[in-house]
């Protein structure tokens, strides 16, 4: 018969059958009392079973204890470390030492290709410097006959 009372409900019920018991004046009882009374019929139960519904224990949410406290990772104690054996600290080593030649390998292919873009770049730029102090030297030697002295 509970289940159409919810949680919330269930709690308006419980303050007002408490307001109903020890109300401080007659009007305050009253007041509890019909409250409660409105709160079952909302949940289509009489008083009487409403308040059995409240008095009941709730199951295990409402034991004596209170829930465990949550704990954090510093107060917890730390795990036994297992140490590390020789053959792990070798295999390490050659693995890191492998990943060095490999990253070298692929530096100095890098670094070559750089120096081939730049002796490509230079020898063009020599060719065309070539090719302007070609020009100027015939334009020099085109103006030199009339400047002879």
């Amino acid at each position: 018969m509970t289940s159409r009372m919810t949680p919330a409900d269930r709690d308006r019920l419980e303050k007002c059958l408490a307001l109903a018991e020890q109300g401080a004046t007659p009007g305050e009882r009253a007041a509890g009392r019909a409250a409660a009374a409105r709160i079952a019929a909302a949940a289509g139960l009489t008083v009487a079973e409403a308040l059995r519904a409240v008095r009941q224990p709730r199951g295990p949410s409402h034991a004596s204890q209170p829930p465990p406290r949550r704990t954090y990772a510093w107060a917890e104690p730390k795990p036994a470390v297992d140490p590390i054996t020789v053959e792990e600290l070798l295999r390490q080593k050659a693995q890191t030492e492998a990943w060095r030649k490999r990253a070298a390998t692929a530096d100095a292919r890098r670094r070559g290709r750089e120096r081939a873009d730049q002796e490509a770049y230079v020898a063009q730029q020599r060719a065309e410097q070539a090719e302007r102090d070609r020009d100027w030297a015939r334009a020099r030697a085109a103006a030199a006959p009339d400047e002879a002295p």
